[in-house]
C-alpha cells in the first residue's frame, strides 16, 4: 500500500505544481491532473477506511494551496468546488464496486468513464451556475467544448483531453505498482523458511 500512497502524494505535488505553473502562465499543462483516477484507484484497492478519504483529503490540501494564489472572493466552499468533491465521491464509488476484481481490464476503462462523469458534471454545472453562458444547448456545448475565454485561453475539450491522458496514465502506474507490491510480498512470504516441529523429527 505504501508505493500506491506515494504515488497518490506524488501526483498531488504535481497538481499543486502544475497549478501554480499554470497561474503563471503555462496553460499548456491545463488539467493534466489524474483526479479521477486518484478516487477510483485508492476506492478500488485500499483499505476501507482510506478509501474516500484518502482523494477527498489530498485533493484538499492541493486546493488550499493552489487557492493561496487565486484572485480574492474565490473560496474553498465555491459551489464548483463542492461539486468536484461529490463528482470524485461518485467515482470512488465506481472503485469501490470494482475492489474484488480490480485490474488493469477493469479500471482503465472505468478511468475512461470516471474522467468523462466528471468533465461532463463539472462543466454542465458551470453552465447552470455562470451567468456567462446562455441557458440553452447552444451554451451547454459552448461550456463542453470551448468554456468562457475570461476563464482560461485552454477551451474545455482541451481540459477534458488532458485530465483523460493523465489519468489513463495514473491508473496504469496505479495497477502495476500495487501488483509489484503483492509480488514482491508473495515473494517474501515463499522464502521465509517453514520451521520443523523437533518433536515430529524425532
Amino acid at each position: 500500500m505504501i508505493p500506491a500512497l506515494l504515488l497518490v502524494f506524488s501526483a498531488v505535488v504535481y497538481r499543486v505544481t502544475t497549478g501554480l505553473l499554470i497561474h503563471s502562465g503555462a496553460s499548456w499543462l491545463s488539467n493534466f491532473v489524474p483526479l479521477a483516477a486518484i478516487a477510483l484507484c485508492s476506492a478500488a484497492y485500499l483499505p476501507k477506511k482510506y478509501k474516500l478519504s484518502v482523494p477527498l483529503v489530498t485533493l484538499f490540501i492541493s486546493d488550499a494551496v493552489i487557492n493561496f494564489r487565486y484572485p480574492a472572493g474565490v473560496g474553498l466552499l465555491d459551489a464548483q468546488i463542492l461539486v468536484r468533491y461529490a463528482v470524485l465521491a461518485l467515482v470512488g464509488c465506481v472503485g469501490i464496486l470494482l475492489q474484488n476484481r480490480a485490474s488493469l481490464k477493469t479500471l482503465l476503462p472505468a478511468s475512461i468513464v470516471g474522467s468523462t462523469i466528471f468533465y461532463a458534471v463539472t462543466n454542465a454545472f458551470s453552465w447552470l451556475s455562470d451567468p456567462g453562458y446562455t441557458k440553452n444547448f447552444a451554451g451547454l456545448v459552448q461550456s463542453l467544448t470551448l468554456g468562457l475565454p475570461q476563464y482560461s485561453a485552454t477551451p474545455s475539450w482541451m481540459f477534458f483531453r488532458n485530465s483523460l491522458v493523465s489519468d489513463l496514465l495514473f491508473t496504469l502506474l496505479f495497477v502495476v505498482c500495487m501488483n509489484l507490491g503483492r509480488s514482491r510480498g508473495r515473494s517474501g512470504t515463499r522464502a521465509v523458511p517453514q520451521l520443523r516441529d523437533p518433536a515430529a523429527a524425532a
